[in-house]
Parts: structure tokens; sequence; C-alpha cells
């Protein structure tokens, strides 16, 4: 059995679907969360590990860019059609809003770790477990 190369290219889309539906980005099979958005430092099933990850403010940030020209819309149609009193803009606004983001938010995340580990950025590429 030949090492793994490190230098070989790790599937870019396949890592970032996997990501996306919180999976490990290497084996598609381990859970790629603890918690709601605390990842695990190995992967349950392979053993990859997934620490080495940095998402920092991307998810929170992404999720508000992604969602608030939703929200917006939603809004001015809203308005436009019915007339509303101020308290249904604040009540489905930020109900929406919230909604969408806690919704949007962890596959966001899937999508960051994703990336990093085909693109072996951040201490990624140094993996002691073979490609898959």
């Amino acid at each position: 059995m030949t090492p793994p190369d490190n230098n070989a290219d790790r599937p870019l889309g396949l890592s970032i679907r996997r990501g996306i539906l919180g999976k490990c980005p290497a084996c598609g099979i381990g859970n790629l969360f603890r918690t709601f958005l605390s990842t695990h430092d190995l992967c349950p099933h392979c053993g990859e590990e997934i620490f080495h990850h940095r998402a920092d403010d991307g998810p929170p940030f992404f999720s508000m860019f992604f969602v608030a020209p939703i929200v917006v819309t939603v809004m001015i149609i809203y308005e436009g059609t019915n007339s509303p009193p101020i308290w249904h803009h604040l009540v489905i606004g930020i109900t929406l809003s919230i909604t969408l983001c806690i919704g949007l938010i962890r596959p966001i995340k899937g999508f960051f770790v994703g990336v990093q580990w085909a693109k072996r950025m951040h201490g990624f590429g140094t993996s002691k477990t073979a490609d898959q």
C-alpha cells in the first residue's frame, strides 16, 4: 500500500457538499459538528483532524449577507401591498431574520470547513490520515 500523496488534489465540490450537509469533508460519513456550531476535533468515523479550520467571523457575516436582501425585499413587498402598522414590520422582519440566519449559519460554516480542507489551508495539509 502506497502512502497518501500530501500534494494530491482533494475534490473541492465534493468536500464543500459534505461540509454543507454537516459531514466530514474527508470521508463524508462522520458528523462534522459536535454541537450546533462546534466542530469535532477529529472525525468520529475516519479520524481526520478537523480542529484546524478557521471559519471565525465568516459564517455570521455571510448568513447576514444572504438574509438581509431577502428580508428587505419581503418587507418592501409587504409594505407596498398591505400598508401594515410598524409593529408588523418589527415582528415579521425580526422573526424572519433570526430564523433564516440560524438556518443558514451551520451550512455556511460547513462550506468554510470543506473549502479549507480541500485547499489544505490552515494545517489541513499535514493530516496523518489518508485522503479519501
